[in-house]
């Protein structure tokens, strides 16, 4: 199946337009979406000041929530971990510029591996996308991992890298109308050299939409991960230098793997009802001594219609 390009588009302002649907997707059987408004936040706890193993078994109780240091009412909470988590949406985007070329059979390989270990059957769905000078949906939201597996397969190194770009799009429209736990997995070197969009602009995108980011870094001639970084700080992911080895790229996916298999899924309605598009600060605090809680920094409150 051919990928889908999204087309940008220079006007006043920079914007992206929006992603299109494959219409050629072979049935895989009904996937079914629902979503409330509610500011939805997930974590991760583990010891040692974060070094540690992580935590389970914590209840709605041990937690607290803060918003630009008031108080908020915890109205949802799912301690589930491993099998009993929420549904997960997974974004896979790779980078398939110029740059990383010789990388690219190790890339496939790890994330086919990857899925396969992450995704629970019939839970839990993924896409990918490539992005070099275009970004390309080469699969739709789907269950089946052998499409899965086919479309990261059938990737081909392009030129230039879209890295900005590619995230926009992946949470602007992507992930925009999924449920659960979002979710964008993105393994670049890191360097931007064409998207239309800035790092920011595809920052407050994925916050605007729930959205974790865990970046995995491999190296090129033109490595940068500082943008990877940003991107997993701001939205309470993870990232994880893989080397070039293939056996380090895997023990990178692990490390995903394991972040995204003890999440907490917390959730609440703000008492601020201002709808002024103004960016509000998250806090968590545990109230057990001794562990390390990790979420994003915070969100972008909707806009008044």
């Amino acid at each position: 199946m051919k990928g889908l390009k999204i087309i940008v588009i220079l006007g006043l302002l920079f914007t992206i337009a929006p992603l299109l649907r494959s219409q050629q997707q072979p049935d895989q059987g009904p996937v079914i979406r629902t979503r409330v408004d509610l500011v939805n936040v997930l974590c991760t706890v583990r010891k040692d000041g974060g070094k540690g193993k992580y935590v389970e078994g914590l209840m709605k109780e041990d937690f607290e929530v803060y918003e630009d240091g008031i108080r908020q009412n915890l109205q949802y909470f799912n301690q589930g971990i491993g099998e009993g988590a929420d549904p997960l949406s997974v974004a896979l985007l790779i980078d398939t510029s110029g740059s990383v070329k010789s990388k690219l059979s190790f890339e496939q390989k790890a994330a086919v591996d990857f899925l396969k270990r992450t995704l629970r059957k019939n839970t839990d769905l993924a896409a990918i996308i490539e992005f070099h000078s275009e970004i390309e949906l080469l699969q739709d939201f789907t269950y089946d991992l052998a499409l899965l597996q086919q479309a990261v397969m059938s990737t081909r190194p392009g030129g230039y890298t879209k890295l900005y770009d590619a995230i926009f799009a992946a949470s602007d429209d992507l992930l925009r109308n999924e449920v659960g736990r979002r979710v964008i997995v993105v393994l670049s070197d890191g360097v931007d050299t064409s998207s239309m969009l800035s790092k920011n602009e595809a920052i407050k995108a994925a916050q605007e939409q729930d959205i974790v980011i865990y970046g995995l870094g491999f190296k090129s001639a033109d490595t940068n991960y500082g943008a990877l970084k940003d991107f997993a700080e701001d939205t309470g992911g993870l990232f994880v230098d893989s080397k070039i080895d293939f056996n380090r790229l895997r023990e990178a996916f692990t490390k995903i793997n394991g972040e995204i298999k003890n999440q907490y899924s917390l959730a609440y309605v703000s008492n601020n009802k201002e709808r002024d598009g103004e960016f509000r600060k998250i806090k968590i605090k545990l109230k057990k001594r001794g562990f390390k809680i990790k979420h994003r920094s915070g969100y972008y409150a909707p806009l008044a219609e």
